[in-house]
């Protein structure tokens, strides 16, 4: 093969001809590679093709086009992102602020696992940018992205693949035949700050900061876009993998970084909590020069076979935790205080502030809490005060500096009455007789607040996701009366159609995009059970209790008829109770929600256009997979949250009582009742050996 001219001895036209060539010679084997499945070079010669093609446009620029390979990627514009189920979920990480509390969770976690000394841990810096999950197959990358709700996240493998950091292919041996890698796409300062400046060269919009300007670029319809906005990325963690080719967090991250996979340097394993803390002081104290957004660090327990002992809690997972760094603050004036109203009738006061920078933000708003909250700290319209805005947390006023206030300012004189209907605004008490600190309006289906607020959560990400229904376009079909109810969505394409005035017609709107609404809104006719309860808005059920009412009912019919018969009914009430987890505010929640005339209505309007789907079955064939249990008396081989998270991995329902659903009780010494009322009802009855043999951990 003809050795390639060195570089500084080329002309530009003879650049050009060799860049142009090797061009067309890539392309083929990216075509035999991913579409063929036949590569017909060995890595290294891809690799050599590559390096030398990349070479010629850094040392000729001009041949750094927007259809080079550097940006070229392996799919045209869509008009819109395909959703991806995760196999495994990406949920999100609990947090701490105080030493003291990264005690308290290593302690928590040693408790929970029954060790007598706190097992090590990794810390790595927290870093502020999007979470995405790259699979790969045999080695290849056929697929990439975002995190989305946990649950499901848009595909944008075409944007990845212009990441020059995301390898197409894995290096080295011992690769698993599928792993899921997980990492954070970020933007450096450097890139952040030119991307701004080519946005006030043509006139656009300048983007806050570095993680919206990488969230931006990563969620591009066009990947030419994405390739011209730089971004980078550090593996962290994994999803689905076939085999795991490591037994720690730490041996993980290594094979990584043997893969071709980018891993942040500043990552270290700790064998105590002072050494966690060290580690974070030492980060914490190189923030400002990495040229990357961190906002913490997240520690880890280091073994891989502790992790899956210890699972998850809610959307979190018991064996890590991210250190956040402190908030950073900044004062300005309070210009007035406008009071906002939920969709639970809650009134929640917004300060009005002269715009300031908060960590690289733009801030004109604060929350002010409640309005216990604004008399404590004897905020008045006109003071100078002082915020503070810590990662993606709402900013808030920390206090008044006193001495700046202008002469006249009066208390600030909280609402009694709802500012968009005029109901009262009242503050409940419950059975014990405390009061709460929320203010709420009574108007109830009256008050156009919380009706439009209802149908913004409805319609939300987390909920039913519908494209296309933002808050804006929900509060202009709502002040136009084209959707009042979320019965009103399913049936705006029908009503339409018969109508003299299209919605095309409108402004803002044409033919496409009034069609690409129909459309997302007709995707939304067969959502998962969990995610359309949780979308009903009601109070104290939020995604977690969502998806224990759907684990447990199975079907929204079995929840309607169960919560209808709870509010007279015993066995029904108890059955409520039953469930691990929901607690008795929730359940009163629930049982009011169910007894409403007005909701019933509404619900059978809604139900007449969705048919919510049963939950997806717990891919298990576990012996207890679908099965209530109950654990009672004292455990010695296992912690009682450690048998309970178990137990729900194998797919089976933990109960906190026992009742006639009761599939089978697992009784430790010092039983009582419980096992008692087990026996009455001719149950099942096991002791933990007999558990862990049936599970095959005996």
């Amino acid at each position: 093969m003809k050795k390639p001219k060195p570089l500084p001895e080329l002309k530009a036209s003879e650049a050009k001809a060799e860049h142009a060539r090797l061009g067309r010679e890539i392309a083929e084997h990216d075509r035999r590679y991913y579409q063929d499945d036949a590569p017909v070079v060995s890595d290294a010669e891809y690799d050599r093709l590559r390096r030398r093609y990349e070479e010629l446009e850094r040392a000729f620029p001009d041949l750094a086009t927007p259809d080079s390979l550097t940006r070229k990627v392996g799919a045209k514009p869509s008009d819109k992102f395909k959703k991806v189920r995760h196999k495994v979920p990406m949920l999100s990480l609990g947090n701490v602020f105080a030493e003291e509390e990264v005690g308290e969770f290593v302690a928590r976690v040693t408790r929970f696992l029954g060790l007598a000394k706190p097992p090590d841990f990794i810390a790595e810096p927290k870093i502020d940018g999007l979470s995405c999950s790259l699979r790969y197959e045999r080695g290849a990358l056929v697929q990439a992205a975002t995190r989305g709700d946990g649950y499901e996240g848009e595909d944008v493998t075409a944007n990845i693949r212009t990441i020059g950091e995301v390898p197409q292919k894995l290096k080295g041996g011992g690769i698993p035949d599928v792993m899921e890698v997980r990492g954070e796409v970020y933007m450096t300062h450097a890139d952040f700050a030119a991307l701004n400046e080519r946005q006030r060269a043509a006139g656009k919009p300048i983007l806050a900061n570095p993680r919206n300007g990488a969230a931006g670029a990563l969620r591009q319809l066009d990947p030419k876009i994405t390739a011209e906005r730089p971004l980078h990325f550090f593996a962290y963690s994994w999803g689905e993998v076939s085999a795991l080719p490591a037994k720690t967090q730490s041996g993980m991250l290594d094979f990584f970084r043997r893969c071709g996979l980018p891993t942040n340097k500043l990552t270290k394993v700790c064998h105590s909590i002072e050494e966690m803390l060290a580690q974070y002081r030492a980060i914490e104290a190189q923030r400002s020069s990495l040229g990357y957004d961190i906002d913490g660090v997240v520690y880890k327990v280091d073994r891989i076979d502790l992790q899956e002992r210890l699972g998850f809690v809610s959307r979190s997972a018991r064996w890590a935790v991210a250190h956040k760094f402190p908030a950073e603050r900044a004062t300005t004036v309070l210009r007035g205080i406008e009071i906002q109203v939920g969709r639970t009738g809650a009134l929640t006061p917004v300060a009005r502030l002269d715009p300031v920078t908060v960590g690289g933000v733009v801030v004109s708003n604060a929350t002010l809490h409640n309005e216990d909250e604004i008399a404590r700290k004897d905020i008045r319209i006109g003071d100078t005060v002082r915020i503070q805005r810590a990662g993606d947390v709402i900013p808030q006023v920390l206090e008044v500096l006193q001495d700046k206030r202008p002469r006249g300012a009066k208390p600030y004189e909280f609402p009694h009455v709802c500012p968009v209907c005029g109901s009262a605004a009242l503050r409940e008490t419950d059975e014990k007789g405390n009061e709460d600190v929320v203010r709420r309006c009574t108007g109830g289906l009256i008050c156009e607040a919380q009706a439009v607020e209802r149908l913004k959560h409805f319609c939300s990400r987390n909920a039913l996701d519908i494209e296309g229904l933002g808050d804006k376009q929900i509060e202009m079909f709502f002040a136009e009366g084209l959707v009042r109810t979320a019965a009103d969505i399913f049936t705006l394409a029908k009503r339409d159609a018969k109508s003299p005035q299209k919605l095309a017609e409108r402004e803002g709107y044409g033919d496409t995009s009034v069609r690409n609404l129909f459309a997302s809104i007709e995707a939304r006719r067969h959502p998962p059970l969990n995610r359309f309860i949780y979308a009903l808005g009601i109070r104290h059920i939020g995604e977690t209790n969502a998806r224990r009412l759907a684990r447990h009912f199975g079907t929204f019919e079995a929840l309607r008829k169960t919560a209808i018969k709870a509010a007279t009914d015993f066995e029904a009430r108890a059955e409520l109770d039953a469930i691990n987890g929901l607690g008795p505010t929730a359940i009163k929640a629930v049982v009011e929600f169910f007894a409403e005339p007005h909701n019933e209505q509404a619900l059978d309007a809604l139900l007449a256009e969705v048919t919510p789907q049963p939950m997806e079955a717990v891919e298990t064939t576990s012996p207890v997979a679908g099965k209530t249990i109950v654990f009672t008396g004292s455990l010695e081989r296992m912690t009682r949250d450690e048998i309970k998270a178990q137990a729900e991995r194998l797919g089976a329902k933990v109960a906190g009582s026992v009742s006639g659903k009761t599939d089978l009780v697992v009784a430790g010494p010092g039983a009582g009742t419980k096992l008692n009322k087990a026996r009455d009802l001719g149950i099942e009855v096991i002791d933990e050996d007999a558990w862990l043999k049936r599970i095959g951990a005996g």
